[in-house]
């Protein structure tokens, strides 16, 4: 399970990148309740979503060329110019050097040898979100990959992560992950091997959130009323818990999951 005692490895830190960010505010404050701050005019249109008075996510305009509306999964560093060069000795690339972020910490981009983007935050005033696994929160994060061993051999590289395999269906292998040292109950999410079916079509590896939610149906309700497109209708995670997967109204994916031991 997540906790804001983030440890090198361990997700740390969300952001939403959309080409409206005024509508994606609606959205998630009619679907997942969240209320919105400017992070200040110095922010280049940043800002955070918050719920109870807590950060639960960032929010701000498409920053990169070619860029598509996704959220960004940030990952913790103790060193953020270790961390680059460990990337690039894992076959990974460097999307934004190394930088600081005024004083709130530094922070690099990267995408993985399968073609997934990351984030990684070395905390300095900020150390990274405010509240996590608990309703209506970011309580885990999925690699969906084009190349599980690839991903696995890489991820492990970097940030030194642990991992068990679990058999979830004939030929359907799903990897828990968790920092190192730390043990199943710091898991932090997951990954998986893309079906053929979604090569073919044309699938990328991407990582995705998964927020805490108290009702799935009703929620997938929600996300429809406000114009979300249903991946995945809600269905039973053995383990796991209660799930569905969107598309927002700008086309970035996430999750919503009902877990069996959610923190309330």
């Amino acid at each position: 399970m997540l906790t804001t005692a983030y440890v090198p490895g361990a997700p740390n830190w969300l952001d939403l990148g959309s080409p409206d960010t005024e509508a994606s505010i609606a959205f998630y404050s009619a679907v997942l309740g969240w209320d919105h701050q400017s992070a200040g005019p110095q922010a280049g249109g940043y800002g955070f979503f918050l719920y109870d008075g807590k950060v639960v996510a960032g929010l701000g305009p498409l920053a990169e060329d070619g860029a598509s509306p996704s959220w960004t999964v940030y990952f913790h560093s103790p060193d953020a110019d270790a961390t680059a060069r460990a990337v690039q000795n894992a076959g990974g690339s460097v999307r934004v050097n190394p930088a600081d972020v005024f004083t709130y910490g530094r922070m690099a981009a990267f995408t993985d040898p399968t073609g997934a983007d990351f984030v990684i935050w070395q905390p300095g005033d900020t150390n990274g979100l405010e509240l996590v696994a608990a309703p209506h929160t970011l309580c885990r994060v999925e690699l969906y990959t084009t190349d599980a061993p690839a991903a696995k051999a890489f991820y492990r590289t970097v940030f030194a992560w642990e991992s068990t395999d679990l058999q979830m269906g004939p030929g359907l292998t799903y990897t828990v992950l968790y920092p190192s040292g730390t043990g199943q109950d710091a898991a932090h999410g997951g990954l998986m091997q893309l079906p053929q079916a979604n090569l073919d079509a044309g699938a990328t590896s991407e990582w995705h959130p998964y927020f805490e939610v108290r009702d799935c149906e009703s929620t997938v309700v929600k996300a429809g009323e406000a114009g979300a497109i249903v991946l995945i209708p809600p269905m039973d995670v053995p383990g796991m818990g209660r799930m569905a997967m969107f598309l927002d109204p700008h086309g970035a994916a996430f999750a919503i999951i009902n877990s069996h031991s959610p923190n309330q």
